[in-house]
């Protein structure tokens, strides 16, 4: 339960910096290293929130560790393997994709990953 209050503490966090930052930027800010800062900010919670996974993935017993680590090695390698043969596509002509199209594919691979390794412990 604490694990998820930090979750969540760090998700509000996030979210309230990305929009600040955003609107921040969005007034012009004459200054690139203080653009470059005001764009990186919401890393911090982004940190704080890496580091709340970690904390709850060792709180986890052997068995769901297991599982969740078999299926970050999916997303690992799943993720590898997509954007690298997007890289080829994007060399034959295929539109250019942002980095942010990275993360939401690793969650999504993540997710299969942790399905399918709950129908196998079961």
């Amino acid at each position: 339960m604490r694990g998820l209050l930090l979750l969540l503490a760090g998700l509000a966090a996030y979210t309230a910096t990305l929009i600040l930052s955003q609107r921040t930027l969005a007034g012009g800010i004459e200054s690139q290293s203080l653009r470059l800062l005001i764009a990186l900010s919401p890393m911090l919670p982004s940190a704080f929130i890496c580091g709340v996974v970690v904390l709850s993935i060792r709180n986890l017993d052997e068995m769901q560790r297991k599982l969740q680590f078999e299926a970050l090695a999916l997303s690992f390698a799943g993720t590898a393997l997509i954007t690298f043969g997007y890289g080829f596509l994007e060399g034959a002509g295929f539109p250019k994709l942002s980095m942010f199209a990275v993360w939401p594919l690793m969650a999504t691979i993540w997710f299969i990953g942790v399905m399918i390794g709950r129908l196998r412990f079961r």
